[in-house]
């Protein structure tokens, strides 16, 4: 089988490479923006750099490829930059998939589609409606989500219109090692990490603690697009959910567990977002019920992992700089 992965250099595109390689009679196409393409890891991987938004590039890279499954990654997916620039995040979320939906249709190609969405689409509602299933109303609050519901139901209207086997989901957080620091558990963690190196002062600085989500680890999250690519049925939808909330608070807690000397917290007014959903936590009960599909890796687990991998990093940094 040839799946080609949108976004294939990012954190869930690296896990989800992996995985795929492991399939022995798979090979892949990874398309890459704005970075440049890397060396393959495997002789049955390539890469191709590709602005998804250039509707021609993309019909010809289907008309020569002609992949048997897309799994569609690339997406501008951070909430705070897509409320500094509303339109770009659009732009990006939907005219991508748009041109390689229309690219399947002008070639008569019906890949196996997997349609990311996100289980922001859900929004705002009452703890009383959690867990959030598939046929929850969609309540997008800000323009991120807003990018997701177009992605999502154009995936059906596309299945529905052409017949492509799109199957779509909704992963609510994933979070692990490789996850930008823009994003809540490795940005405390780098913090922790420079904090234990010497670089920071001994303060945590948070935003609003209060919010509770489901994580769910990355790794359990590329078995389940796999699992959803092969299983899945074609016009549904699966939540990708662990079914429990985890609030930002408890991610502090247990980060300031495992931190090698005490450090106080501090709350910043400027890191709180325009719109934050109190409480969500979703049901995966019907993907695991279709696939088997279900999260192996505990929470605590991915956050001491993240961590780790800070640790790491900074104490690499810190060596390089003093070797300068």
């Amino acid at each position: 089988m040839h799946v080609l992965i949108t976004g294939a250099t990012g954190f869930v595109g690296t896990y989800l490479r992996e995985h795929v390689r492991a399939q022995a009679a798979w090979r892949l196409t990874g398309t890459t923006y704005p970075d440049l393409p890397p060396t393959p890891a495997d002789p049955r991987e390539e890469f191709v750099y590709l602005d998804l938004r250039q509707t021609e590039d993309v019909r010809a890279l289907l008309a020569e490829r002609r992949p048997d499954a897309i799994i569609h990654l690339a997406a501008q997916s951070h909430v705070p930059t897509a409320y500094r620039d509303p339109w770009d995040t659009l732009e990006n979320n939907i005219r991508g998939q748009l041109n390689l939906l229309e690219a399947c249709v002008a070639l008569g190609l019906k890949p196996r589609f997997l349609v990311i969405g996100s289980g922001e689409e859900y929004g705002r509602d009452a703890p009383g409606a959690m867990p959030l299933r598939e046929e929850h109303p969609l309540r997008p609050e800000n323009p991120y989500s807003v990018s997701k519901v177009a992605q999502d139901v154009l995936g059906y209207q596309y299945f529905i219109s052409y017949d492509i086997p799109v199957v779509r989901l909704r992963p609510f957080n994933h979070v692990g090692p490789r996850q930008s620091p823009r994003f809540v558990l490795p940005a405390f963690a780098q913090q922790v990490a420079r904090i234990e190196a010497g670089l920071q002062e001994p303060v945590l600085r948070v935003g609003n603690l209060s919010p509770a989500r489901d994580f769910t680890d990355v790794r359990d999250v590329v078995r389940a697009y796999l699992l959803a690519l092969q299983q899945g049925r074609p016009g549904e939808v699966y939540n990708v959910c662990s079914g429990t909330a985890h609030s930002i608070q408890s991610i502090v807690n247990r980060l300031l567990e495992l931190a090698r000397l005490p450090i106080s917290v501090e709350v910043d007014p400027e890191r709180y977002r325009p719109a934050d959903v109190p409480v969500v936590f979703g049901s995966a009960e019907k993907l695991q019920r279709e696939t088997g599909w279900e999260p192996q890796i505990p929470f605590e687990q991915t956050v001491q992992d993240v961590l780790e991998e800070w640790r790491g990093v900074v104490r690499i940094k810190n060596q390089e700089a003093l070797q300068r």
